[in-house]
């Protein structure tokens, strides 16, 4: 005749011949799922040296670069009317231009990276090469937009603190700038403005490259686009200055016609600079390997 042991028995046969002194195995998490790559150090020629590449993709497709020259200079006067002549909705036109400009950058990183790859580039490809990282690029233009809404809100507080009559008009932004008086009124708008500039140059410098290269998710490229940062800092800064004083320059121009020849040369520059700080293991290749090569070492 057979018998069965209750669970409550065999608990105290499990109890009775574990060792009092063993302890539970460690936790040990699971492998990294985070794309591999190396931050590469960076020298202080390095983006003059982006600069001279991407002016070399310019003058190999004048057309598709002029394409894009044509909407970042449109761009730039819709924006610049509406903040002569109803400032209160340049916030909204700013967040338009920001769902915009990622995408028409990534035509040109995808413009650099098939002459890179040796594939003739295309201008109808390279408008529709965000269509398989919409995920991706939706949720770094989502990142953008809150921030630029926080940096819009942290203005209105500057405001409030220096200007106790109201929010000036345009006329009274451009004389409070300029005016003498009132440069403790210049510094701290200068200061919050400039901490969210730094921001998002730290989030997207390499991060929308990067998605277009190995269609990775967002976060992932956002952080990479910050340790890049964050590991070459002064490298990064004097590209973000290279960046601010050439678009400024080309904005200075009669209707922001500096924007035809640079909008173009710093979209590609910037796939270079991505392509000269993140390298990638020469074992993995990239998501489509016979359209996006692996980077050479």
């Amino acid at each position: 005749m057979s018998t069965t042991s209750s669970p409550t028995e065999s608990l105290d046969a499990t109890s009775a011949v574990r060792s009092p002194d063993l302890e539970p195995a460690p936790y040990v998490p699971p492998p990294s799922e985070a794309p591999r790559k190396t931050i590469l150090p960076l020298k202080l020629m390095d983006p003059f040296r982006w600069l001279r590449r991407g002016a070399s993709d310019l003058m190999a497709h004048p057309g598709i670069a002029l394409f894009y020259g044509i909407a970042f200079t449109t761009m730039a006067l819709v924006l610049g009317a509406v903040f002569r002549n109803s400032p209160e909705y340049t916030m909204t036109i700013a967040s338009g231009c920001l769902l915009v400009g990622p995408f028409l950058a990534m035509g040109l990183y995808e413009v650099s990276r098939r002459r890179e790859a040796g594939i003739p580039p295309a201008l109808g490809a390279s408008i529709v090469c965000w269509d398989r990282h919409i995920p991706s690029m939706a949720m770094l233009v989502l990142v953008l937009i809150v921030l630029e809404l926080l940096w819009g809100r942290a203005s209105l507080v500057v405001f409030a603190v220096f200007f106790n009559t109201g929010m000036p008009s345009t006329t009274g932004v451009v004389q409070a700038v300029f005016n003498p008086q009132n440069l403790e009124f210049v510094f701290a708008y200068a200061v919050v403005g400039g901490g969210f500039a730094v921001l998002v140059f730290a989030l997207t410098v390499v991060s929308i490259p990067m998605i277009l290269d190995r269609d990775t998710d967002a976060i992932s490229a956002a952080i990479t686009s910050i340790e890049v940062f964050l590991k070459n800092t002064g490298v990064m800064v004097l590209w973000g200055a290279l960046l601010t004083g050439l678009l400024a320059v080309a904005m200075a121009l009669p209707w922001h016609l500096g924007l035809l020849l640079v909008g173009p040369w710093l979209g590609h520059a910037t796939w270079h600079a991505y392509r000269g700080a993140v390298q990638w293991p020469l074992d993995e290749s990239p998501v489509n390997p016979v359209e996006n090569p692996a980077a050479s070492p």
